[in-house]
């Protein structure tokens, strides 16, 4: 009996690693790939892939955007107005 409780607690203990190891490989890659995304992108922009150049990014980003929702409901002021921010935030980033 008291090898069949060994082999339980062998199984257990197997099973818990397996689904340990499988996850922090999962977690390891994928910080692999978004380090490896953000340094392709930053580099095919040529700025720096500090936190402040990708929140700048994002920023002139979410300003096109928003110029392509305005574009979208027909609000052409506000559109061009949009695109002109967004374009001068990304052209100062660029540059």
């Amino acid at each position: 009996m008291e090898e069949f409780f060994h082999w339980i607690g062998e199984t257990l203990g197997a099973a818990i690693r397996f689904i340990v190891d499988g996850l922090a490989g999962l977690l390891g890659n994928l910080y692999g790939l978004i380090d490896s995304f953000l340094a392709g992108l930053t580099n095919a922009l040529g700025i720096s892939t500090s936190v402040l150049s990708l929140l700048i990014l994002l920023l002139g980003l979410v300003m096109l955007w928003a110029a392509l929702r305005a574009l979208l409901k027909r609000r052409l002021i506000g559109a061009v107005i949009w695109a002109a921010l967004g374009v001068v935030v990304l052209t100062w980033l660029i540059h």
